[in-house]
């Protein structure tokens, strides 16, 4: 089945009522008919009706066996993060959401676990920098906010010729575009706080694997039954809501990106354009191998830090504010928002710097974003 009908339709299942829309199961516990006899629900933090609809439903929008639908995007990555033992090195990508490195760097290195940041869209330096100890590799592709693109199969290739694992995070393009595991990725996350929820009304996260017998599954299995980070009822059934339309909002937004992107590359404040949509753009090529849209998050530099900072205080339409995702546009500011605490190493390597803004473009008409950005990038 195509994405745009799973989107709608999810598992197709229904209850006894015929109810089309999935229903909002609130019970904390479950009667059970007799001993030894269960319905197949006995505790809401270890399954729920309508969290499993969505886990479901994730799962076959990912091609996946098993998914599991989170309080949070940081939660989905700190689940992964329990994989790793002390002893582990794992790769991560030097261009990188600045609450994961927060995440390693700050919490996980504590239990002796070496997180080493590269350039993975640069396979040759990403071998290069593999160790005997080496059980992980953790993308973004593209990646944020510089756009880099990395080569999924060649780096799943990689990760398992060295009996590591391949990790994605998947949220810039949503599995409408793009699906790692199928070209060879084992764990698949996603912020669905961002496209797939789309409205920015839930906080919410979602891992997806591709072989649910696999030692690493049952891993995840038993942290998040053991934890308890599980996505409530309400939210689960929000966001089952916000992805039948997940296809025509990334579509369109998708459309808009590539116009503003352009419009971008001949306004005079703007001095670099990073939107993998364009021809350009170094990962074009690759891009359009591994996946079958763009997305719709441009990142750009303007001429001074001074102007970055003034353009966001005279936005009308746009809204400054951090996240991203939603059918609303937004601008950021990486270096004082999402990349604060960012090492500065790792912000020089990237070229993430104090004129670099990152737009997430939303579904209205794009003549008005950019005319909005126009009068704001005015001196």
């Amino acid at each position: 089945m195509h994405d745009f009908s799973l989107e709608v339709h999810g598992t197709h299942t229904f209850d006894s009522t015929g109810a089309i829309s999935a229903p909002i199961y609130t019970s904390a516990t479950y009667r059970h008919p007799a001993f030894q006899q269960s319905t197949g629900y006995d505790y809401g933090r270890v399954a729920n009706p309508t969290r499993d609809e969505l886990e479901k439903t994730m799962a076959l929008l990912e091609r996946g066996e098993r998914s599991w639908a989170l309080s949070s995007g940081m939660a989905a990555i700190n689940m992964v993060l329990h994989l790793f033992r002390p002893g582990d090195h794992v790769l991560l990508s030097e261009d990188l959401y600045g609450g994961t490195v927060r995440l390693a760097n700050d919490i996980y290195t504590r239990y002796n676990i070496q997180f080493e940041y590269v350039d993975t869209a640069d396979l040759e330096l990403t071998a290069a920098h593999i160790k005997p100890a080496t059980k992980g590799i953790f993308i973004e592709t593209p990646s944020n906010p510089m756009m880099r693109i990395s080569d999924i199969q060649a780096l799943a290739k990689l990760a398992h010729d060295h009996e590591a694992l391949l990790i994605v995070d998947n949220t810039f393009l949503s599995p409408h575009f793009q699906k790692p595991l199928t070209l060879g990725a084992d764990i698949v996350l996603h912020s669905a706080t961002k496209y797939l929820c789309g409205h920015n009304d839930i906080i919410a996260g979602i891992l997806v694997v591709r072989d649910a017998q696999a030692d690493y599954a049952q891993q995840l299995e038993l942290f998040i039954k053991s934890e308890g980070p599980n996505l409530p009822p309400l939210d689960s059934w929000l966001l089952l809501r916000s992805i039948k339309t997940l296809g025509l909002r990334v579509e369109r937004q998708s459309e808009n990106a590539l116009k503003i992107a352009q419009w971008l590359q001949t306004h005079p404040a703007v001095t670099d354009v990073y939107y993998v949509g364009l021809p350009s753009h170094p990962g074009y090529g690759l891009q359009r191998c591994q996946a079958s849209g763009n997305g719709s998050m441009i990142s750009f530099k303007v001429k001074s830090a001074d102007l970055a900072k003034k353009a966001l205080g005279k936005l009308h339409l746009i809204c400054f504010a951090e996240s991203l995702g939603g059918v609303e546009t937004l601008l950021t500011y990486p270096l004082a928002q999402t990349h604060a605490e960012m090492p500065a190493e790792l912000l020089a390597r990237t070229g993430l710097d104090d004129r670099l803004l990152r737009l997430s473009v939303g579904i209205e008409e794009a003549d008005d974003i950019i005319t909005d950005l126009d009068q704001a990038l005015q001196d």
